[in-house]
Order: structure tokens, then sequence, then C-alpha cells
């Protein structure tokens, strides 16, 4: 099998997949109209988020048998066409699962505790300690939205804290000894800390707006490492500035590219976003929660064992 790769990766992928006796072929520089004229040769694509596979990508690619994209998400497919074409699609949500907790966990633990806020007092000599007394976990009720590998993650590491943690997933009887299922209104009433863990569908688009946040029956703490497009940025600062919304922590952003590799799809500083980069009850990081030097080789290594599962 004939196997193109669009994105760089981990080496391993590469070497394994040579190894497993697939021959692969390399191509970072080419668009996705030149790489459509030359698709047809290839039984398997190889790709992250360079550019969207998409009807007319896949009409061209005649002998394609699977695309593995190496991430958690496949947003960037028109996956129905794909499986219509009997094409199978590949991801790797177990590759980053840890990584995407623990920088969730950060970054509650880090608003929480106003640790941006300090940090910088401290570094200008500013010195209050009553003035910034921090929240604990323990005893809060914790609410995860989704619960496929980056919720269970989560919701694993934090059993420790001896918090309640519930979550509602569209999957029914997923409970397990570190969470309850439960309906999105009870989460709504109960969560102090929602945390959200969903892929970006029509259902997720702005899950997070004002309707929403509305009916959360108290303040809380929200924390986004899943996509950006799931929260309404405009209705996230009304909350913020109402007091409603008590501090976010987002790894992700409404006005991110597709391909994730730039803020902004027209280069312009939203209105919204430049609230959120001056609010000290707001911590931001670049798409970066599954991006670990671990997490690398651990995506790289579970699209290596599903490709020689299925094609060997």
């Amino acid at each position: 099998m004939k196997i193109l790769h669009i994105d760089r990766n981990h080496a391993l992928l590469l070497d394994q997949l040579n190894q497993a006796g697939f021959v692969n072929e390399e191509d970072y520089i080419s668009g996705k109209e030149e790489i459509e004229q030359k698709i047809n040769h290839y039984d398997g694509i190889v790709i992250r988020s360079r550019f969207a596979i998409d009807r007319t990508f896949l009409d061209a690619a005649t002998q394609l048998k699977f695309i593995a994209r190496v991430g958690a998400g496949l947003e960037n497919i028109d996956c129905e066409y794909a499986r219509q074409k009997n094409i199978q699609l590949i991801a790797a949500p177990e590759g980053n699962r840890t990584a995407v907790a623990e920088h969730a966990m950060g970054m509650l633990l880090s608003l929480m505790n106003k640790l941006k806020q300090v940090d910088r007092e401290v570094r200008n000599g500013i010195w209050k300690r009553e003035e910034n007394r921090g929240i604990e976990i323990e005893g809060k009720t914790v609410g995860l939205i989704g619960y496929g590998n980056m919720g269970k993650g989560f919701a694993q590491r934090l059993k420790g804290f001896d918090c309640e943690v519930i979550f509602h997933d569209i999957i029914p009887e997923l409970s397990d000894e570190n969470a309850r299922q439960v309906s999105l209104e009870e989460l709504q009433h109960k969560a102090d800390i929602i945390s959200l863990h969903t892929p970006q569908t029509p259902k997720t688009f702005h899950l997070i707006d004002q309707q929403f946040i509305d009916n959360c029956r108290k303040p809380f703490w929200l924390i986004n490492t899943a996509r950006g497009k799931s929260v309404n940025t405009f209705d996230l600062v009304n909350g913020l500035k109402s007091g409603k919304i008590l501090g976010a922590g987002l790894d992700v952003l409404e006005y991110e590219k597709s391909s994730f590799e730039n803020m902004f799809a027209d280069n312009e500083l939203p209105e919204a976003f430049q609230y959120l980069i001056n609010a000290d009850n707001v911590l931001l990081s670049p798409h970066i929660a599954g991006w670990t030097v671990e997490s690398k080789e651990k995506l790289a290594q579970t699209i290596v064992n599903k490709i020689v599962a299925h094609f060997k």
C-alpha cells in the first residue's frame, strides 16, 4: 500500500510504517489543489490539519482506503462522504488524552489560585496575601461536557481532589468509578466548574452561549481544551463581566484558523479577545493542551498501530 504524508510527524511513524512494508511518500509543501492532482495514486493519507479533506478532494482520491489524522478530532474531513466511499477514518484520541487532562488541570489550578496575577504582582514588587486567597477544588462539583478519552482522562485526575465529578454526554450509560452521568440541566444546576471535552460538530457550535450561561444556577469556572467554536466569545465576555463566569481557561479560541496554526482567520484582533487578553481571571494558551513531548510520540504510535492492524 502506498501512503502520502501531508504533515510532518514524529519520525517513528514513517520508520515503523516502512518496516511494516508500506510505501511512504512525503509532500509537506504542495497545496491542496496540487495534491488533488496526484492523490489517485495513493491508498492512504496521513494528515494533521493542513487543509480540509472535502468532497472535491475525496472524488479525486479514487484509490483511497484510509485517512489517518494524527490527532483526536476529524472535523477537517467530510466524514460522511468519506464513509460513503468506504474510506476508513483513523484518529488517535488515546494519544494525547493525558496531555489534555494535565493541561486542563493546570489551567484550573492556576485560575483558582490566581497564579497568573500573583506572579506578575510579585515580579513588580507587590506583595498581597489577603487579597489573593485562592479557592480549593475540594468540595466543589465539576461538570464535564463530553466523556470520551479527554473527559475520562480529566475525571481520573480529579479523583484525588475530593470533589464531585459529573458529566453530560449524548451517549448513554457511560458512568464509571470516576464520574456520574447526568442531564445537561442537572449539570447546569450543580456545577461550580465546567470543562469542555467535545468534538467540533454542528451540535457543539456555540454550546456555551448566553442561554447556557443564564441556565447555570451558580457562578462557575470554565475550562475549554476542546474546540474554540464551542464557546461564543462575545457571550463569554459578558459572563465574565457580570461575574456569572468566575474565570476562564482557554486553550482554544473561536477565532482560530481551521488548521489551528494561526490565531485569527482574518488577522484582526476581535474586540471580545481584547477583553480576554487584559483580564486577570482569564488564562490563554495557543492550542497546546495535547501538545507535549510525550503526546507527539504517543499520537504517532497510535496511528501506526491502527494502520498496521487494519491494513496488514
